[in-house]
């Protein structure tokens, strides 16, 4: 009874901690990918922060490649999914474009260390090739968007509208370089400020500077 209680326990250690899932292995994969680098980490690196065995990681998924093809996918789903809404593709071309920066914004702060990961590959495998594609797809259909804006005549046309999308994304993207959940800047306030500055600019107008 003993040795079978004892090779109970021996089984178990090698399982790892119970109530892991792929969602929270993969969460944590995410976090240290972010932290080292994807091609730095091994899999004992990954083993030794979940506190499980390798062969436990691979009870969920059958690579590290794995882990990182469901992280870009989690981070561009969620991005891809803005442009189906109905506030992107119905109304004034500059409503739509208002409404994709705004959930831009949401999507980034609500997945913050996928997006993190998305933004950090630089096509080093066939995997962030993909997702690289992917985000460029979807860069692509916003600048469109500002295209169909500018044609409409409601925002400026003197301006490039790859240029316009390239400086957008550029501020949008270095929001996961400064920005902390626990801070007193709330994702609202972050993107009521995104808007304002895209859409009416930092200076103010002659009326409100001579008052």
């Amino acid at each position: 009874m003993l040795e079978q209680s004892l090779s109970r326990a021996n089984a178990a250690k090698r399982r790892g901690r119970p109530g892991y899932d792929q969602k929270s292995v993969l969460k944590i994969a995410v976090d240290v990918f972010n932290k080292h680098g994807f091609e730095a980490t091994s899999m004992a690196v990954l083993a030794d922060n979940l506190g499980i065995s390798k062969s436990a990681i691979y009870h969920h998924v059958p690579s590290k490649g794995d882990l990182l093809r469901l992280a870009l996918d989690r981070a561009l789903d969620g991005l891809e999914a803005i442009l189906t809404e109905p506030g992107a593709c119905q109304g004034r071309a500059d409503d739509r474009l208002e409404y994709v920066l705004r959930r831009t914004v949401d999507v980034m702060l609500d997945e913050l260390p996928f997006v993190t990961l998305l933004l950090r590959v630089r096509g080093n495998t066939e995997i962030e090739r993909v997702a690289m594609t992917r985000r460029r797809e979807f860069n692509s259909r916003v600048t469109k968007l500002v295209e169909t804006a500018s044609t409409e005549g409601s925002i400026r046309s003197d301006i490039d509208p790859a240029i316009t999308s390239r400086l957008l994304f550029g501020t949008i993207n270095s929001i996961v370089d400064w920005y902390r959940p626990q801070g007193a800047i709330t994702a609202t306030k972050l993107a009521d400020d995104l808007i304002t500055m895209t859409f009416d600019g930092l200076r103010l107008p002659a009326a409100a500077r001579a008052s």
